[in-house]
């Protein structure tokens, strides 16, 4: 899973596993709050400005224990879908790996261009786009002969037609407050006969809590409800947001940008994968999905 990403609606007051940042540097990252305050977690509207804002921060602040705590499972040049494992090497969701070759390809989300890696490894051109620089710093401490582009998905600074295939492994759908604003830039980017294929948390997850042991287990919320998941400071202010859409949102936001929805991957938990991960587990994956990946080609 290498993107900007991170689980469904979360429990607070997690710390930092990281004894020192990965990068050192003179930059500073603003607080989540007053030193030693928690941000509150609540559901409230949050619009397309407030969680870019949100979560640019975030990102930026939480890059080094993101990739401290997930770097091992992620590798340096893997293309990972998701928590489960899912390997595009044997999904082939984009296509045979022979086909790539040549092929220019936008990773949207890419975090530390994990996905970019492996890609340009199969012949492809990618291009790894995240909206925070601290992930794309990251990129650049790992390594790769790519161009790393730091922009919002909802305003791809590049020409139309500019790309074969269009991904994103948990990068920007789940954060942003108009998903279709995204889809239809990616259409925009896409030449004709382009697949974009991206994965995200499982809408099902928003209606359990976020535990990967049997506290998980029980319906805690509608899955219906669509009230942003919001972080904010003590003055109210949105530190991290993620936003909610059902399955069938999911899908006519697809068909509404202008793609052709051709595949719903809902991967099963491999036997091999004992890892936790926020609250993806073997307990509940065993149970309940907890990945959705949509394939959309634009015709």
């Amino acid at each position: 899973m290498a993107h900007a990403a991170v689980t469904a609606p979360r429990p607070l007051g997690r710390k930092s596993t990281t004894r020192e940042p990965i990068i050192q540097e003179s930059e500073t990252y603003e607080s989540d709050g007053p030193e030693g305050s928690e941000p509150e977690a609540t559901r409230r509207d949050a619009g397309v400005a407030e969680s870019a804002r949100a979560n640019r921060g975030w990102w930026d602040r939480n890059a080094d224990e993101y990739q401290v705590e997930h770097g091992t499972f992620l590798g340096d040049d893997r293309f990972v879908w998701g928590p489960e494992g899912l390997d595009e090497v044997e999904a082939e969701l984009l296509g045979p790996p022979e086909e790539l070759k040549g092929k220019d390809v936008l990773e949207i989300g890419a975090g530390a261009a994990q996905c970019s890696r492996w890609l340009t490894a199969q012949g492809a051109r990618p291009v790894a786009l995240d909206l925070s620089h601290r992930q794309l710093q990251h990129a650049l401490r790992i390594g790769g002969s790519f161009p790393l582009v730091c922009a919002d998905a909802g305003a791809l600074p590049f020409a139309d037609g500019s790309f074969d295939l269009a991904c994103s492994a948990y990068g920007a759908l789940p954060f942003v407050a108009e998903p279709r604003l995204v889809l239809r830039e990616v259409r925009r980017v896409l030449r004709p006969g382009g697949r974009f294929v991206f994965s995200v948390t499982h809408p099902i997850r928003w209606a359990f809590p976020d535990e990967p042991g049997p506290e998980g287990l029980s319906v805690a919320s509608s899955y219906f409800d669509r009230t942003p998941y919001v972080e904010q400071d003590e003055e109210g202010r949105a530190v991290y947001v993620e936003h909610h859409r059902t399955v069938g949102d999911r899908v006519r936001d697809i068909v509404a940008a202008g793609f052709r929805l051709v595949d719903l991957v809902e991967p099963e938990w491999p036997s091999w994968n004992t890892a936790e991960w926020g609250g993806w587990s073997p307990l509940r994956g065993n149970l309940i999905p907890g990945t959705a990946i949509f394939v959309a080609e634009r015709d």
